[in-house]
């Protein structure tokens, strides 16, 4: 399970707090090291979780469906190569 970003975020904060609070410049450069790492995790967990935000109905809170409307469909598709595949019968050995 994926973690949140408040949970990414909280163990940035705990890696500044870390080497604000250090005399020693090796813990100094792990720990700001770590809260880089910590926040691009935290971006991408906000990124995940906007897009799940994105996929919900607000009415009800379940998940919008992912199939395309029907008028969609109607539209021909921008593959060049669609409607020449060759129709195979695997039965065939």
């Amino acid at each position: 399970m994926a973690q949140t970003s408040a949970f990414y975020r909280a163990q940035e904060a705990a890696q500044h707090k870390r080497a604000a609070g250090s005399t020693l410049d090796n813990v100094r450069m792990i720990a700001t090291t770590a809260a880089a790492a910590w926040r691009r995790e935290a971006v991408l967990a906000e990124r995940r979780e906007a897009a799940q935000a994105g996929r919900k109905d607000p009415k009800d809170g379940e998940a919008a469906p992912l199939a395309a409307s029907p008028a969609d469909m109607d539209e021909p598709s921008e593959n060049p190569d669609s409607g020449f595949s060759d129709d195979v019968d695997d039965d065939e050995d």
